[in-house]
C-alpha cells in the first residue's frame, strides 16, 4: 500500500496496520492493533518507529492509541510524482512519451527535455528496451528517431502497467489516478458510476473499480490524442452498461467513446466492479447455470472436506458462484483482476489463502483456465470471512478470577459489566469479594482486579470499581497476550516434534525454487517419510501461487497430506534466496500426514506467523549454527 521507494518498502505487517489505522474512524491501541496482527504489542510499537523513522510522522500515537496522519499519508502516497525523476522513473517517463508520440522521439530533443546527456538518454532507452519484453512492443531506430512500434491495446497495457509500478503497492486511489491524468474528474464520475450500477441491481468490487478506472482514464486520455482501441476480435462485446458508460463519460470527460473502447469498457465493469446482488434463486433467476452451482459445490465440498472446514452455507456459495462467474470471463481473455490485498492475504492468513488455492486448482482443472496470484487472493477473501468465522477455537476463551471487595452490589455489577464487555472472549471462573487472600493460588489465566495486588504482576489487571473503556482495554490486552502465550506454548511443543537432525541445513546457495524443492524431498524422501508423488505434488502446488508467503519465508509443500508421519525440512541461508520475487532466508519443506490433518490449519497458520517478524529470522540466522543450536533458538523466538 504504502512504500519509500523500492529499497525501502514497509513490511506486509507494516502495510496491514496502515490499512487498518486507515479504515478506523477512532485511535486503535498496540493491544487492538497486535490482536489484528498477530505479534505483540512491542512488535506494534517497532512498526510504528520504523514507519516514522524518516522524521514524518505518519502514525501519531496518544493516551487513546494510535491515529494515522490523513494529510501525511495523502503526501506520501502523491510522491509518486516526485519519484518520476528519479531514473527508474525517468525510463517510465521515457516509454510515456513513446506511447503518445506516434511518429517517433528525437534522441537529441529527448535529452534536452530530461535534462540529461545523450548517453545518459541511450542508457535509458536500453533499459527502457527491456522493459518492453513480453509486453507485444518494441523499439525501431532510424539515425536519431526513435519510434515504438506495436498495438493500441498493447499500448495501453503498458501505461497501466507503468502506472502501477509506480503506484504504491498497486492500491490505485482516486488521487494517484486523478495525478496521472489531470484531465479526467474521477471523483464525481466514480460517484455517479457507482449509484447507476447499484441502482441496478448490483454489487460493487471497491478494489476491482479502481482498476477499472484506471482503465477509463487511460482510454479518455488516448482517445482525447486520436489512439483508438483496435478491434479485439469476439471476445469481448457491448452490453447494457455501454449507453451508461457513454453517457458518463460523455459528461464528466466531454469525450465520446464508441466501437471497440466503449466494449471493451462496458465488459471491464461487467467483470471486475458489477456483480448481480446475489439471491437465494440466482439460478430460477437466470444469472447462475444450475450446473455451474452444482460443479462448484461438489469444489466446496472437497475443500471442506480436505481442510476441515464446514463451507456448509447457500449465500457464501452464490457469491462465489456470481464471482467465479465474471473470474471465468477474465480468466478467458488473460484479463486478470489486480488485488492490492494479496501480499497482506498471504502473510496475514496464510491457511485461508491455502484454501483459496486449492479450490483455484480446482476450477483450473473443472474450467480449462489459469488462475493467478491476485485472483486467488479474491477467492480467499470470499471464503475468508466464513472460514474464520467457523474455524474451531476450542481453546480461545481466557479463563479469569475477578476480585472485587463486597459493598453492597458493587462487586456484581463489576462481574456484569466484565461479563458484558467479553461475552465470548472471558470465562469467569470464580468472584472472590475478600482480600486476605493467597494471589498466587487464584484460578484463571488472567486476574481482573478492583484492589492493588501485593506483588504487580503481568497476570493481574488492575481495573477500577466503575470499569471504564481505558479499563476494557486493559483486559483485552491481557486476553490477546494470554491467547498468544497459549498459542505459542502449544506451537512450541508440535514444532520440535516435527523436525529431524538429518533435514537441518544451512547455506545451501540454492537458487532455483523448485530445484531447492526437489533436493529437499529426495532428502525427507530418504528417510522413508514420503514419495516421489508427493515431491511432485509439491511442485505443482508452488507453481498454482509461490509459498513465499512472507518476506524472509517460503513454506513449500503439496495439497495431499499422504507422508507417512509429519515432518519439517528446514534451510537457514545467510543470503537470502529469490522465490518468485520474495527474498526468502528461511525455506521449511513440510509433509504432512493424514492423522495430523486436524493440526494442518493451526500449525500452518502460526508457522508462518512466527516467521513473518524479520526479528525471528535474523535471531535464528544468528544463533542456529547446528541442529541443537537450532532448536534452542527457535523455542527462545517463539517463548519470546
Amino acid at each position: 500500500m504504502v512504500a519509500r521507494g523500492k529499497d525501502d518498502a514497509v513490511s506486509d505487517r507494516q502495510e496491514r496496520m496502515l490499512d487498518l489505522l486507515a479504515r478506523s474512524d477512532r485511535p486503535m491501541t498496540a493491544a487492538e492493533l497486535s490482536e489484528r496482527l498477530g505479534v505483540t504489542p512491542r512488535s506494534v510499537r517497532n512498526y510504528v518507529s520504523a514507519i516514522n523513522s524518516d522524521g514524518r510522522e505518519l502514525v501519531q500515537s496518544g493516551s487513546d492509541g494510535y491515529r494515522i496522519d490523513a494529510a501525511a499519508y495523502a503526501g506520501l502516497r502523491s510522491e509518486i510524482a516526485v519519484a518520476s525523476t528519479a531514473p527508474g522513473g525517468r525510463v517510465a517517463r521515457l516509454l510515456r512519451m513513446l506511447t503518445d508520440r506516434s511518429d517517433g522521439i528525437d534522441v537529441f530533443q529527448a535529452a534536452e527535455e530530461f535534462h540529461i546527456s545523450e548517453s545518459t538518454l541511450e542508457g535509458d532507452l536500453t533499459k527502457a528496451r527491456a522493459r518492453l519484453d513480453g509486453t507485444g512492443l518494441a523499439l525501431r531506430r532510424t539515425a536519431s528517431t526513435v519510434v515504438l512500434e506495436g498495438t493500441e491495446t498493447a499500448r495501453r497495457r503498458l501505461i497501466g502497467a507503468l502506472f502501477r509500478e509506480e503506484s504504491f503497492r498497486d492500491i490505485l486511489g482516486i488521487e494517484a489516478i486523478q495525478l496521472a491524468f489531470p484531465t479526467a474528474r474521477l471523483g464525481e464520475f466514480k460517484t455517479d458510476l457507482i449509484e447507476r450500477l447499484e441502482g441496478a441491481g448490483a454489487t460493487i468490487n471497491e478494489y476491482g473499480l479502481s482498476n477499472v478506472l484506471l482503465h477509463i482514464s487511460i482510454a479518455v486520455d488516448r482517445v482525447r490524442r486520436h489512439h483508438q482501441l483496435e478491434a479485439a476480435g469476439p471476445a469481448v462485446s457491448a452490453d447494457d452498461n455501454a449507453a451508461m458508460l457513454a453517457e458518463l463519460v460523455a459528461t464528466h470527460f466531454d469525450v465520446r467513446l464508441d466501437g471497440e473502447d466503449l466494449a471493451y469498457l462496458s465488459y471491464l465493469v461487467r467483470s471486475r466492479v458489477a456483480t448481480e446482488a446475489p439471491r437465494a434463486d440466482a439460478s430460477a433467476a437466470g444469472l447462475l447455470r444450475p450446473e455451474d452451482v452444482a460443479a462448484l459445490r461438489a469444489i466446496v465440498v472437497r475443500a471442506g472436506g480436505e481442510f476441515l472446514v464446514d463451507l456448509d452455507d447457500e449465500e457464501f456459495l452464490v457469491r462465489l458462484a456470481l464471482h467465479v462467474r465474471n473470474l471465468v470471463a477474465r480468466a478467458a481473455t488473460s484479463s486478470y483482476s489486480r488485488n492490492p490485498l494479496t501480499g497482506s492475504i498471504k502473510s496475514g492468513y496464510p491457511m485461508t489463502y491455502e484454501l483459496a488455492v486449492y479450490i483455484a486448482r480446482e476450477l483450473q482443472e473443472t474450467r480449462g483456465i489459469r488462475i493467478n496470484d491476485d485472483e486467488i487472493a479474491y477467492i480467499a477473501m470470499h471464503v475468508g470471512a466464513l472460514v474464520e468465522q467457523r474455524r474451531k477455537r476450542d481453546d480461545d476463551a481466557v479463563g479469569a478470577t475477578i476480585v472485587s471487595p463486597a459493598y453492597y452490589d458493587l462487586h456484581l455489577a463489576v462481574l456484569q459489566r466484565i461479563s458484558a464487555m467479553f461475552p465470548t472472549d472471558l470465562v469467569v471462573e470464580s468472584l472472590v469479594t475478600r482480600t486476605d487472600i493467597d494471589w498466587s493460588r487464584l484460578d484463571g489465566d488472567i486476574v481482573i482486579s478492583t484492589v492493588e495486588p501485593p506483588v504487580a504482576t503481568d497476570r493481574v489487571v488492575v481495573v477500577a470499581p466503575f470499569v471504564s473503556d481505558v479499563d476494557a482495554e486493559r483486559i483485552r490486552s491481557a486476553i490477546a497476550r494470554t491467547r498468544r502465550v497459549r498459542r505459542r506454548a502449544r506451537l512450541t511443543q508440535e514444532l520440535t516434534q516435527y523436525f529431524d537432525e538429518r533435514l537441518f541445513f544451512r547455506n545451501l546457495g540454492m537458487r532455483d525454487p523448485e530445484a531447492m524443492i526437489r533436493l529437499l524431498g529426495e532428502r525427507m524422501a530418504a528417510t522413508g517419510v514420503i514419495d516421489q508423488a508427493y515431491i511432485d505434488g509439491a511442485i505443482d502446488r508452488e507453481r498454482l501461487s509461490s509459498t513465499a508467503f512472507t518476506e524472509g519465508l517460503a513454506v513449500p509443500h503439496a495439497l495431499a497430506m499422504t507422508a507417512a508421519r509429519t515432518t519439517i525440512a528446514i534451510v537457514l541461508d545467510e543470503q537470502p534466496m529469490d522465490w518468485a520475487g520474495t527474498g526468502v532466508n528461511v525455506v521449511a519443506f513440510i509433509a504432512f500426514s493424514e492423522s495430523d490433518r486436524a493440526r494442518f490449519q493451526s500449525v500452518f497458520d502460526q508457522f508462518v506467523e512466527v516467521f513473518s517478524e524479520r526479528s525471528a529470522v535474523q535471531s535464528l540466522l544468528r544463533d542456529a549454527v547446528d541442529f541443537p543450536s537450532f532448536i534452542t533458538a527457535l523455542v527462545h523466538v517463539m517463548e519470546s
